[in-house]
């Protein structure tokens, strides 16, 4: 899954970087590089701490939503990805049968968001119970 950051830099300060999909999930780096590497770990522990705790992992929304936001302005803007799959737990390989048509839909998706092929089917299966869960 891609999820928008924006980043903030001040002259006196190191680069800022806020998830908007995520409240409360931010981070920082000296330089650009740092700041987006640090923040995908920030973002891995925050989804980890959701699912721990139950909760949906939050769909990401397009930049041009976020963009709107007045807490954002004179910000720079990235994607940056997190593979799903590698979250709350150690990951189990095992075998499923899907029709090519299937499978190639999940392929085409996992390529436009930016993870991998277990990381959204992963995904698709927690939103799927978290849509379904008996209350």
């Amino acid at each position: 899954m891609r999820y928008p950051v924006v980043i903030h830099k001040d002259k006196s300060s190191d680069y800022g970087v806020t998830v908007p999909d995520l409240p409360g999930c931010f981070s920082a780096g000296e330089t650009m590089e740092d700041a987006l590497t640090n923040v995908v770990e920030a973002i891995e522990c925050h989804l980890e701490g959701l699912l721990f705790d139950g909760e949906a992992i939050p769909e990401a929304q397009s930049v041009e939503v976020h963009q709107k936001n007045r807490d954002f302005t004179d910000g720079t803007w990235a994607l940056v990805g997190v593979d799903l799959s590698k979250l709350a737990s150690k990951a189990k390989r095992i075998n499923i049968t899907l029709p090519e048509r299937v499978l190639a839909l999940v392929d085409e998706q996992a390529k436009r968001e930016g993870e991998s092929r277990s990381g959204l089917l992963a995904r698709a299966v927690l939103d799927y119970i978290g849509r379904h869960k008996v209350a």
